[in-house]
């Protein structure tokens, strides 16, 4: 009987990472104390910190750097190509008819579920990306935004004193 684990021979793996069933795995690295919730994927060359909780339900693409000590909600979505397309000249695009964009999670960020990641950003230190957000801009260390587009709301450690403070 399967585990029903999908983890091909050259996924790194560091020291008491937990995956748990339903899960596809293929050529990233996943630092060690980690914990890898079900029904996620994670692409080659995708990489993921120490002591991360990746939740379920999410998607990390090629392309996506997530530093250590960072949250990752419930069926969260990165992106890695800014204009997507299925064909390129009459025929269905290759690896080779496209290049990967990159997306940064800094150490302790926090990502809410359902958030929509877009490429080309870098979500800051500390930062706390709100539910449901799509971020479309990089995000400051410290920040807690939400939103579609994801703004502002204010600082971690700071008081929210009236909706004047959304930007």
């Amino acid at each position: 009987m399967s585990d029903f684990r999908c983890v091909t021979a050259d996924v790194r793996l560091g020291d008491n990472v937990y995956l748990s069933r339903f899960i596809n795995l293929y050529g990233c690295t996943i630092g060690d104390n980690t914990r890898i919730g079900a029904f996620v994927e994670i692409q080659k060359n995708a990489i993921i910190g120490k002591n991360c909780k990746i939740s379920s339900h999410t998607f990390v693409c090629e392309g996506v750097e997530i530093e250590d000590d960072v949250f990752v909600g419930h069926n969260v979505a990165f992106i890695n190509d800014s204009y997507p397309r299925a064909t390129t000249d009459g025929r269905i695009q290759r690896e080779a008819d496209w290049k990967v964009e990159t997306t940064l999670v800094r150490r302790g960020a926090s990502i809410g579920s359902g958030a929509t990641i877009l490429s080309n950003l870098t979500i800051g230190e500390n930062a706390i990306v709100g539910a449901g957000s799509v971020v479309t801009h990089d995000v400051p260390a410290n920040a807690i935004v939400a939103g579609n587009p994801a703004r502002i709301l204010r600082y971690v450690g700071t008081e929210r004193t009236d909706e004047s403070t959304i930007r």
